[in-house]
């Protein structure tokens, strides 16, 4: 599959001046004839970023979306006055830096409907906005921390998404459970270094399926310590893919093919892990 930025056409100008009238440079001279103003210069509307987002994955998001992801964005705000789901300061932030961070993992979902689990949920990103742009994936949202999986119970009932579901454990147990080879994909955002990050979530995915971590410039540090990891517990050869979004540098997905299955006595439990990473 084609890295996102090789389909689409920037999202932003250059910082060239656009829309500069051309005899700013005529000082002194006589003025033209007056014309009619120059029509104003326009950027694109976060919609527009959105739809353009969801093009990549031949995806063509409906009113009825754009009214879910907006009203998430509504409900993530009002829920972190009352705990810790984002540092995000505002909603035109979370508007690129969750909801469309979250859409550029599109292109990485299988075309057909599929088992997708977002280890270490959170406020939902990007296990919620995956589940109102593909409705007909079955998104599993993974969170140990009770407030915040009651928050995304919530969530999902006040938008109405009946093809997700919450968890309320941890990854080392789910691993153990019903989640153990049962999911197509493994999505996870900022919940940890790829040497543990991998351990949490391949166990999650079916022989065939495959892992995407959002991450970021750190990856070229991370990917190499994490490779007798991801042998251990069958997955395949890293691919990362660069993410173009606007105002993100160094935003990549890393993409892990769980080519066999992972041996039962992984993923550790806690108490044995200690801390300390495969390898």
């Amino acid at each position: 599959m084609p890295s996102p930025q090789s389909t689409a056409s920037p999202i932003f100008s250059d910082r060239d001046g656009v829309g500069r009238p051309s005899h700013f440079s005529d000082w002194g001279r006589v003025p033209p004839p007056r014309k009619s103003p120059p029509s104003p210069v326009t950027f694109p509307t976060v919609n527009t970023l959105w739809n353009d987002l969801a093009a990549r994955a031949a995806l063509t998001l409906s009113p009825t979306q754009h009214d879910q992801l907006n009203r998430y964005i509504d409900l993530l705000f009002e829920a972190n006055q009352r705990m810790n789901l984002t540092r995000i300061p505002t909603r035109e932030a979370a508007e690129i830096q969750h909801v469309a961070d979250g859409l550029t993992v599109l292109p990485f979902l299988p075309n057909r409907p599929h088992r997708l689990v977002d280890v270490g949920s959170g406020g939902g990103v990007p296990g919620v906005v995956l589940a109102i742009a593909r409705p007909d994936a079955s998104v599993v949202l993974l969170e140990a921390t009770k407030k915040k999986a009651v928050f995304l119970s919530d969530t999902i009932k006040t938008l109405g998404l009946s093809n997700a579901q919450v968890l309320a454990d941890r990854a080392e147990a789910a691993g153990h459970a019903e989640l153990r080879e049962a999911c197509d994909v493994a999505v996870a955002r900022a919940v940890g270094a790829m040497d543990f990050l991998v351990e949490w979530c391949l166990p999650l995915v079916k022989k065939g399926g495959k892992m995407l971590a959002m991450k970021g410039a750190r990856i070229a540090e991370e990917l190499p310590a994490a490779q007798k990891a991801i042998r251990l517990l069958g997955g395949g050869d890293a691919i990362v893919h660069p993410v173009e979004l606007p105002g993100a540098q160094h935003h990549v997905i890393v993409e892990i093919p769980k080519t066999a299955r992972t041996p039962e006595k992984y993923p550790r439990d806690p108490t044995v892990a200690k801390g300390k990473a495969l390898g």
